[in-house]
């Protein structure tokens, strides 16, 4: 169900946002009765905090607790932790809050609406909120729909989201915004030169493919590269199964462009989108790639194989050669990469690694206006001989365990060497339940580059 604004209601039911220490005066202005519920009900303004007030003809005013700055930078959507308390009605709300802090507010509140409900149904949430005024409901609608796009593809096990599966999912989205896809599949890609996509989804039942959509005939130059591991069991290389337990995820990344690519879409922004996808599955067989195997890539590059689980910068490394021979503007990966980088950053911030500053300044700055923080980590070239093994040109899996997020990023820098590059290492998972994010699948990086993209394509 798309995640939309109530329709406005002079009816509405008026909603104030209160920090503690706005509490007393607010209630100053209220009636005995307001003040009386305010008192039954034990509302003082912490974050959090329902309070309903009844009427002649039902809740005559309702409040959201605040909290004070300093427990609000401890989490985010504070409005959206108080709206999953209010009960069935239309609010309109009242608040003092800048632009960029309404409008974060009033996307969390869509966002806690979100259910994923195709195996269970799942309650709806029952209060619905007119889109606050000065806020462009279309864009937060647009950024909430995206966000929701990314939560639904990840959540889904890899029983229905396989590579055919994404192949629809993206074809979905193209017929939606009348966008052009097309798919190179099977020993296709052998035939067209996509030779480590097509090496480490071979084992499995179904087809690894390239997924192509275009869209855009005007303004800079967008490419997305999302990596669409559809389940990894490692290969040969076999996980364990407690770390196999959440390996639906591992196409987080293209569940994170193709959310974005929505965003973008939705808002018809002056761009020419590119979004590629290498979808597969890394499994075992007879026929899957071994440790020790030299693969040659779309590149040229050759790549030893030190562990066959480390195959997400495999299948971008060839999608994102391709992305290089166009020249586009910018080229943004974004993957499910590495565990190195939860052990760096853990899994609330999106680690992300580029050599432009203009891009970097861009992205944090929009990330700090969209509750969706980040973490600019080094392209470090001192590194490099670790990811060069000697008997070829790149290893995959370098030994010792160190700098694993900055060792694969420099890996996949490798195959761009004609564009500006950014790339995301990002989580993808909301652990436990949190104020518009429920626990599960999550959009890490992808608000914030929405933001950001005006600024980031500047020449």
């Amino acid at each position: 169900m798309p995640l939309t604004f109530a329709a406005p209601d002079a009816a509405a039911i008026p909603l104030h946002l209160l920090a503690e220490d706005a509490v007393q005066p607010w209630l100053d202005t209220q009636s005995d009765t307001v003040k009386h519920w305010a008192s039954a009900q034990g509302f003082t303004g912490a974050i959090g905090q329902a309070l309903t007030c009844p009427g002649a003809d039902g809740i005559s005013v309702a409040a959201i607790g605040y909290g004070t700055a300093a427990t609000r930078k401890r989490g985010r959507f504070h409005l959206a932790a108080g709206a999953t308390r209010l009960p069935s009605g239309t609010y309109d709300l009242k608040h003092t809050l800048d632009a960029d802090t309404r409008d974060v507010e009033a996307l969390g509140w869509l966002l806690a609406a979100y259910r994923f409900d195709r195996y269970k149904d799942q309650s709806a949430m029952k209060a619905a909120l007119i889109a606050p005024e000065g806020t462009d409901a279309t864009r937060i609608e647009a950024i909430a729909n995206g966000e929701a796009l990314s939560r639904t593809l990840i959540n889904t096990p890899a029983s229905d989201m396989g590579p055919p599966d994404l192949e629809q999912a993206a074809r979905d989205l193209a017929e939606k915004f009348n966008a052009q896809i097309s798919i190179i599949a099977g020993d296709d890609l052998l035939a067209q030169n996509f030779p480590m996509i097509h090496t480490v989804g071979r084992a499995a039942d179904r087809a690894p493919r390239l997924i192509d959509m275009q869209w855009g005939n005007n303004g800079p130059r967008l490419t997305l590269v999302g990596k669409g591991v559809c389940f990894d069991t490692g290969g040969l290389n076999l996980k364990p199964g407690a770390s196999m337990g959440l390996m639906k995820k591992d196409m987080g990344g293209s569940a994170a462009v193709l959310g974005l690519a929505q965003m973008i879409m939705a808002t018809d922004l002056d761009i020419r989108l590119r979004v590629l996808i290498p979808a597969v599955e890394n499994s075992v067989a007879g026929n899957a790639y071994r440790p020790g195997d030299i693969l040659t890539s779309r590149k040229g590059l050759t790549v030893e194989i030190n562990n066959t689980d480390a195959e997400g910068r495999l299948v971008l490394a060839d999608a994102l050669a391709l992305a290089d021979e166009d020249k586009p503007n910018l080229i943004i990966s974004m993957a499910t990469l590495t565990g190195a980088a939860r052990v760096a950053v853990g899994p609330d911030l999106a680690p992300y690694f580029t050599d432009s500053d203009p891009v970097a300044t861009a992205l944090e700055t929009a990330a700090r206006t969209q509750a969706d923080p980040v973490w600019r980590m080094p392209f470090h070239d001192p590194y490099e001989a670790m990811i060069e093994p000697g008997i070829a040109d790149l290893d995959n899996a370098p030994k010792g365990g160190f700098a694993g997020s900055i060792t694969a990023a420099l890996f996949l820098r490798r195959f761009v060497t004609e564009t500006p590059y950014m790339h995301f290492d990002i989580y993808g998972w909301q652990p436990s339940d949190a104020p518009a994010r429920t626990k599960g699948g999550v959009g890490q990086g992808t608000r914030a580059l929405f933001a950001a993209l005006p600024d980031a394509l500047k020449p």
